[in-house]
């Protein structure tokens, strides 16, 4: 599994989404200088052979390609560019990415049609663009990998988002639950839906994706409302991942998720999943209680060995 490093070059955006986890960051915290990045790239590679660049939206910089070579050129094994997806619709701009040596790309769509999706970011167009952005990356032949944040105003639409990433041909696509931090915290009660409601959409859009051939997952979605689908949850399968993240950095994302971000409660005590499950992120039972999560009494290794393997992934 890739160690992997994820370097926030800043935190500008062209986009506003309503659940962004970064929230007003932009107007406090400076970006990276194109030296700080250089130093950190040569740096780190003697412990991740794979980056993400990120944000903010990580295109509006014009030392996005410069670094993409560098890494390139240090021998990261893979290079994936996390984006809004905007500037993809820019054909010469996707091959100069490849070219440079990105090896995945990881654009972002949040509903299944345009009106929810521009609503969502606050950028009228945005659909549109990320839509064409991708398809300019399949024209080159590269590996997209979709995600997709789960919210009130969406949650309904994730059977046809699904469909939709499978017919713009992407090989990979993710649907993470809102994490409320930042303007997702600002915007709670408008933002952040709940699991016993949403369940049923969030299962058929996964099964929608398993049957396309598509590599499906789902993050921050317990495994006990899970059950037969254990296999989708992103957190089996997460590469050991460092953050650089403005002026913070996060050593290891996994122990943060099991120390800070997520939490367990007392359904999870009794739980023989216990040991495997990080629980919700924290914010969400501190709202809302743990009456939606039940406690397991299988076993999870005889659960997990009885289900169909989930495809090859680049992440």
């Amino acid at each position: 599994m890739t160690n992997r490093l994820d370097l926030k070059f800043g935190f500008d955006c062209n986009n506003r989404c309503v659940f962004c986890v970064q929230g007003d960051k932009r107007l406090h915290e400076g970006p990276k200088t194109t030296a700080e990045l250089d130093a950190l790239l040569r740096e780190r590679r003697a412990q991740c052979d794979g980056v993400v660049f990120t944000g903010g939206e990580v295109t509006l910089r014009k030392d996005l390609l410069p670094m993409v070579d560098l890494a390139h050129k240090l021998g990261y094994r893979s290079i994936q560019i996390q984006t809004n997806g905007r500037m993809l619709s820019y054909q010469p701009y996707v091959d100069a990415l490849i070219k440079a040596g990105a090896t995945e790309f990881a654009p972002a769509i949040h509903g299944a049609q345009a009106e929810t999706h521009d609503a969502l970011t606050g950028a009228k167009g945005a659909f549109e663009q990320t839509c064409k952005g991708i398809q300019n990356v399949r024209r080159r032949g590269g590996f997209v990998i979709m995600n997709s944040v789960i919210v009130q105003q969406n949650y309904q639409q994730l059977p046809d988002t699904a469909r939709l990433f499978v017919k713009l041909g992407v090989q990979q696509f993710q649907f993470a639950f809102v994490h409320a931090l930042g303007s997702a915290e600002k915007n709670f009660p408008e933002v952040v839906p709940r699991y016993g409601e949403l369940l049923p959409y969030l299962h058929e859009a996964l099964r929608i994706g398993e049957e396309a051939g598509c590599r499906v997952m789902t993050e921050a979605v317990p495994f006990c409302l899970m059950n037969g689908m254990e296999r989708f949850v992103a957190e089996r399968i997460m590469p050991h991942t460092q953050i650089v993240d403005g002026h913070r950095e996060i050593p290891s994302y996994e122990d943060y998720r099991w120390a800070e971000g997520k939490l367990r409660g007392p359904p999870c005590e009794a739980c023989t999943w216990n040991q495997r499950c990080e629980g919700p992120w924290r914010e969400y039972p501190q709202r809302f209680g743990w009456e939606e999560f039940t406690p397991r009494r299988d076993d999870p290794d005889v659960v997990l060995a009885a289900q169909p393997p989930q495809r090859g992934t680049r992440a």
